[in-house]
């Protein structure tokens, strides 16, 4: 059975590394807050140290929080690893920046993939997550089964830096979706409609969504609970800005100025949902 190396036990990476445990692979945790990995005893080894997590891996795995995080976390782990290891991150994070890890990561005697996933505390909970995955083919092949614990719908999108671009444009249609779902909730507010029955409207035809059935009524309640952070959101929507080169993309930098608005008062870990706030405080 292949030794797991998982670096990063948060919201999304603690279950997801258990599902592995549950599996049957022997799996060893990091995480910068010993405590958070130290939740994964005993199905999982916590340790305190990266070099401790990695240095007798087949493979590895990370899910943190930004691509600063990522550059930072590889440069410790490309010390510690042993030749051959395969690495997959699965932070969304800068396409460039897994283009460019990637070359290292072969240069030292690595393989090094890059598998975003879409879903939300959720999906990796129940292992439904979306799995985008960039990189050499036959790498993603031996790593399949273990995607599998994880998640239901795993894509393989071709070379390097691919997984992040698809990540990224999922994080675009979620723009969008949220915004408009905040939006038509503030119309119907606006004409004294039944909030609830207006959602039991959208979510019964063609203007339905996950958004709409799931953040939907999180907004009417004012639940904003983190199922995706709103700092993390506005990290990836910063990014399709970054990587767009000449592309027009008007509701990104709008749903983008709506989050950076609620980063900068407050809500930054709340959950996306609560980008109605925006929309109630603009009507102040």
């Amino acid at each position: 059975m292949m030794h797991v190396a998982w670096i990063g036990t948060g919201v999304m990476g603690k279950p997801m590394a258990l599902h592995l445990a549950d599996a049957g692979y022997q799996v060893t945790c990091f995480n910068r807050t010993y405590s958070k990995a130290f939740q994964l005893e005993p199905k999982a080894q916590a340790v305190n140290s990266i070099q401790e997590c990695v240095q007798n891996a087949d493979i590895v795995f990370s899910i943190v929080g930004y691509p600063s995080d990522v550059k930072d976390t590889y440069e410790e782990v490309f010390k510690y690893a042993k030749k051959g290891t395969i690495f997959v991150d699965m932070t969304t994070s800068s396409p460039t920046l897994a283009i460019e890890l990637e070359k290292k990561a072969k240069d030292l005697g690595f393989i090094m993939l890059d598998a975003p996933v879409t879903g939300g505390d959720l999906g990796a909970i129940n292992a439904t997550l979306s799995i985008m995955v960039g990189g050499d083919e036959k790498t993603y092949q031996i790593i399949y089964p273990l995607l599998e614990k994880m998640g239901k719908t795993i894509t393989y999108m071709g070379k390097p830096g691919s997984g992040q671009h698809a990540k990224l444009a999922n994080q675009t249609a979620i723009a969008g979706a949220i915004a408009g779902v905040a939006e038509a909730m503030m119309y119907a507010k606006d004409k004294d409609l039944d909030p609830f029955l207006m959602l039991k409207v959208i979510t019964g035809g063609s203007a339905s969504s996950w958004q709409a059935q799931n953040n939907g009524p999180k907004m009417m309640k004012h639940d904003y609970a983190p199922g995706f952070y709103i700092k993390h959101y506005l990290k990836d929507l910063r990014l399709v800005l970054e990587e767009k080169n000449d592309l027009a993309l008007p509701v990104v930098e709008q749903v983008t100025k709506a989050y950076q608005y609620l980063h900068d008062h407050g809500f930054k870990e709340e959950g996306t949902q609560a980008i109605i706030e925006y929309y109630l405080r603009q009507m102040m």
